[in-house]
């Protein structure tokens, strides 16, 4: 009784099986070798902890590209090989040092030179602050109430919006161009609230730009973390005379050369037309930058490591492009768009995965609407596996500059409630991340370029 019962089992799971479409099959298998067979954690071990922090020009980003390099070469692609582009080399210099003065007490806290800021003075800046919370707020003060003072960027990234990235860019302007636009009102630095949603005392970096005001007219800008920027803005209120002081040494050295890597393998079909898959392979300096962008680097490669274990062959020509300065240039992606038109290619795909090492949770697309209908129809096959968000948005920065006559780009969405915990800081750890989570987004980027590979675009 029990051997015929085993029997029809065997045979009721033999029949589900063959019952699934060739696509839940894949599905299933692709999900499986990324969960059990999968090089991406190792290899971010590697990126994070034996080279670390990977800036644009570093001696760490060159090692990245030499690692990653050799790592693409066990993979079975038909060539990996390096693109040449001319990166921006900014450097920190010693460590950033900052206090309020209230009266006769010091009160160290804790900042972070902001990427592409000047240095100040070798003993500092001590100053009179005002604090503001936008840009716009600027011309209302006017040059009389802001020239000679340190302008104290401090508006929070909004904890009401439920999507992250929306808080993010809803705040970022402040970073960006806060210390140009300070600038033309005769401010002598700015200080940044951190772009974090969080309380708590890591300072966290990013890209500032000077626009187009004469270098003479540069002054230099940090970020502070937040529940320092909670303590100088309650300060503030109670003695607005408070003086400001930060020292920092960075300084921006010349262009350096660096590459993007890329491996390639021929479609068997149709060559011609070429899928993207990239992360960017430059981190900020203050951390090893395991969640911006190892995790993306990593997950990028594993999606040919996962057809390679499955011996899968793409129709389309399959590309993983590891981008360098994306943080403070974009200069990789917008060389490989270069490189693109000149040698007169066809892309038809393009996936970045640049929001964290997190759960996976959908993608968010740039397509026409027939793309963006044909994609969301496929939502059945990603929902046993917990993806469900398929939305049009920003899809990376690495691969925005690409163009062609018809592209659908994609950007990997995880749950972003605890991005920006990370983003940018000296917390951007090995230790941030989740293994299964990291190979469950690996396992996502494999589905789609597989579906997009065997049904193609509209």
């Amino acid at each position: 009784m029990k051997k015929n019962l085993l029997s029809t089992l065997l045979l009721l799971n033999s029949v589900v099986f063959f019952a699934q479409t060739k696509e839940e099959q894949l599905f299933k298998k692709i999900y499986n070798a990324a969960l059990t067979n999968s090089q991406c954690y190792s290899w971010l071990d590697h990126l994070s902890n034996d080279i670390g922090s990977r800036l644009s020009g570093s001696e760490g980003a060159a090692k990245a590209v030499q690692y990653t390099k050799k790592q693409m070469e066990t993979l079975g692609f038909d060539k990996v090989y390096l693109q040449e582009v001319m990166v921006p080399h900014w450097v920190r210099g010693e460590k950033e040092t900052a206090y309020i003065q209230d009266d006769k007490t010091k009160i160290k806290v804790p900042i972070c030179a902001l990427g592409g800021s000047i240095a100040t003075p070798k003993k500092g800046i001590t100053a009179e602050v005002i604090e503001v919370h936008s840009l716009e707020e600027l011309k209302t003060l006017g040059v009389d109430k802001i020239k000679g003072k340190i302008v104290f960027y401090n508006r929070p990234m909004d904890n009401g919006a439920i999507e992250s990235f929306t808080a993010y860019s809803g705040a970022v302007d402040q970073r960006y161009g806060g210390a140009a636009e300070a600038s033309k009102y005769g401010a002598i630095g700015t200080i940044v609230r951190s772009m974090n949603l969080r309380l708590d005392d890591y300072p966290h970096a990013g890209g500032q730009s000077y626009g187009n005001i004469p270098k003479e007219k540069y002054i230099p800008t940090a970020a502070i973390s937040t529940n320092a920027a909670e303590l100088l803005s309650k300060t503030l209120k109670s003695n607005p005379n408070l003086k400001f002081f930060f020292k920092q040494s960075c300084q921006q050295l010349e262009e350096a050369l660096s590459y993007n890597v890329v491996g390639e393998i021929k479609g068997t079909e149709h060559p011609e037309n070429i899928m993207v898959v990239g992360g960017h392979l430059d981190s900020w300096d203050l951390a090893d930058g395991s969640h911006d962008d190892g995790a993306g680097v990593v997950q990028s490669m594993e999606v040919m490591n996962i057809f390679k274990n499955l011996n899968y062959k793409p129709k389309n020509t399959l590309r993983i492009v590891l981008f360098m300065n994306e943080e403070n240039g974009t200069r990789g992606g917008k060389k490989y768009e270069e490189l693109s038109l000149a040698n007169k290619e066809n892309h038809i795909f393009a996936l970045e995965s640049d929001e964290g090492g997190f759960t996976p949770r959908g993608f968010s697309l740039d397509c026409d609407d027939s793309n963006f209908s044909k994609i969301t129809n496929w939502k059945g096959l990603f929902e046993p596996y917990l993806i469900h968000s398929f939305v049009k948005g920003h899809t990376g920065s690495d691969i925005e500059a690409l163009t062609a006559g018809k592209i659908v780009k994609a950007g990997l969405k995880p749950d972003s409630q605890r991005y920006f915990d990370y983003h940018h800081a000296a917390n951007d750890t090995f230790d941030a991340i989740n293994k299964r989570e990291l190979e469950l987004g690996a396992g996502t980027m494999a589905a789609v370029v597989y579906m997009i590979d065997q049904n193609g675009i509209e």
